[in-house]
């Protein structure tokens, strides 16, 4: 269902826009509703220039919808009004180069299955993904590094996708490790040698080609823990994302703000994402990381550097970029490196 990444490689003019969403059927349709259904969505997809995937599965859709930024943005509008489905939720929105679906205006693939009852609660992925990522939860807390790795280069052999291995398995696992530890589920070395192997197993995913334009730009980025944040699981994987794009990588674990702000002055970066915990939601970590955004622009003034945060705080939209002084705040890893190659142009015009 999930195809492999194309080889392609576009030039920034070319780039899409790639959003993944999931939600629950309102009335369990029938097959020839789901025929009607596609017919349509091709149908419109096509004058958008919009292509994509649609699964149905016991009750859930997942689709994932590419094209230009303004299509997509249309038919997004239009598809959070429609009343077939409701608890809507965004799992993955960021711009590629190349398009995973680019030979289907609407590939879809229907299970109808029994529907849950009104009063259960939306799950978290449709059934299918669910069962993979509590089995890859599982491993995790019971430190089966060897299996955990089996399992990712399995599904990346299998052709899945670096954002949808990224958005719907290493992402949620991560998440749901760290409500494990609040709910009193597993130790806090548990947590941290769960998101270790985590870490170790996205090491498998695998990347398109970027524009030969990056490539050419060399943009150089300093990939760096917040100050004296333990989890490094996001920032770990978004190394291979940014070496894969073509971009010159430098990493940091600070203990301090001041260490980041050293680093800073002496690399002059184009760009800086800090990242929290991809497991804990962090709030009480806000005031800290405004502050650090703020002496951080101090110390690159005179070399304008974009500024990137991440993390479950942001993934699940308790902060914002704005609410902590930064450029951009990723909801996840996937597409980073092309967002932020954005961000870089634009300020090199500005």
């Amino acid at each position: 269902m999930l195809v492999q990444d194309t080889q392609e490689s576009h030039d920034s003019a070319e780039w899409v826009t790639c959003l993944t969403y999931k939600s629950i059927a309102t009335a369990a349709p029938r097959a020839s509703d789901l025929d009607v259904l596609a017919s349509q969505a091709r149908a419109r997809n096509r004058s958008l220039d919009v292509t994509g995937m649609l699964l149905f599965e016991d009750g859930c859709f997942l689709q994932t919808l590419e094209g230009p930024p303004k299509a997509v943005a249309q038919l997004w509008s239009s598809i959070e009004r429609d009343g077939r489905h409701q608890h809507i939720e965004v799992l993955s929105e960021h711009m590629t180069a190349a398009r995973l679906f680019s030979d289907w205006d609407l590939l879809l693939d229907g299970r109808s299955g029994d529907m849950p009852r009104e009063a259960a609660r939306p799950s978290p992925v449709p059934p299918a993904v669910a069962e993979h990522l509590s089995r890859l939860v599982e491993l995790a807390l019971n430190t089966d590094d060897l299996a955990i790795n089996t399992m990712i280069a399995g599904f990346a052999e299998q052709g899945w996708t670096s954002a949808a291995i990224l958005s719907l398995l290493i992402e949620p696992a991560a998440r749901a490790l760290g409500d494990a530890w609040l709910n009193d589920d597993c130790s806090e070395l548990d947590l941290t040698i769960g998101l270790s192997m985590l870490q170790l197993a996205g090491h498998a995913v695998r990347y398109s080609p970027c524009s030969q334009s990056i490539r050419n730009s060399r943009y150089r980025i300093l990939l760096a823990t917040a100050p004296g944040e333990k989890h490094m699981l996001g920032t770990a994987l978004l190394a291979d994302q940014f070496l894969a794009a073509g971009w010159q990588v430098d990493m940091a674990f600070p203990e301090s703000e001041e260490a980041l702000t050293n680093q800073l002055n002496a690399q002059h970066p184009d760009a800086v994402d800090i990242g929290l915990s991809d497991a804990m939601p962090r709030q009480h970590t806000i005031d800290q990381l405004r502050s650090t955004i703020e002496h951080s622009r101090m110390v690159v003034s005179e070399h304008p550097t974009v500024i990137s945060v991440g993390g479950r705080l942001f993934a699940e939209a308790t902060a914002t970029a704005l609410s902590v002084g930064a450029d951009h705040a990723r909801k996840g890893l996937a597409g980073t490196s092309i967002r932020l190659a954005e961000l870089v142009r634009q300020n090199r015009k500005g």
